[in-house]
């Protein structure tokens, strides 16, 4: 793929931005009160979060954490561990987890578990994009913004190989044309 490639809008901006703001809302009816701590999974979910936090109106804290997948090959899952934990307690916290897209299910199930185990207050899970025609392991999204095509989707803090964060829309990719693509 040349570095004028086309790419396809999945979802443009405006959608992306209408949307946001419906999850905000529902977020607020749930936890105006509670002074929630959001955790977003490095590094996908950063601009979702930033722009998710700044339409919610009342005290929150944010987190992040990164998680790891140490596997033979790109697509099946690894053995996932926590790289970068968190410096916050949770145990008796209300606790909602930010993610950008939610595909196999493997990375969203083994935060959930982990954080479970450290037995916060309530724990839920706000995903912008759900990929479930992918989807190997259970995982309940309490908040969810799109349910996505089986494509290879970019942009909106959504990368390949660290390329493509920057797009403001989330747009797919032609998966035998991605191993060539130089942009």
């Amino acid at each position: 793929m040349s570095a004028q490639a086309k790419r396809q809008i999945l979802l443009s901006r405006q959608e992306i931005e209408v949307t946001v703001g419906k999850l905000a809302a529902e977020i607020k009816i749930d936890y105006q009160d509670k002074n929630p701590l959001l955790i977003g999974i490095l590094k996908g979910s950063f601009v979702f979060l930033a722009d998710l936090i700044r339409l919610l109106n009342f005290p929150l804290e944010v987190e992040f954490v990164r998680l790891s997948s140490y596997g033979r090959g790109r697509s099946a899952p690894g053995k996932l561990k926590v790289v970068q934990g968190l410096h916050t307690q949770i145990k008796d916290r209300d606790v909602l987890v930010v993610e950008d897209i939610v595909d196999t299910g493997h990375s969203a199930a083994f935060l959930m578990d982990y954080l479970r185990k450290k037995k916060p207050a309530s724990l839920k899970l706000c995903a912008l994009t759900d990929k479930p025609s992918r989807r190997e392991v259970t995982v309940t999204i309490d908040y969810l913004g799109f349910t996505v095509p089986n494509k290879f989707i970019v942009g909106y803090g959504i990368d390949w190989d660290e390329k493509f964060r920057y797009l403001p829309d989330i747009c797919y990719l032609e998966t035998e044309k991605i191993l060539n693509t130089n942009l």
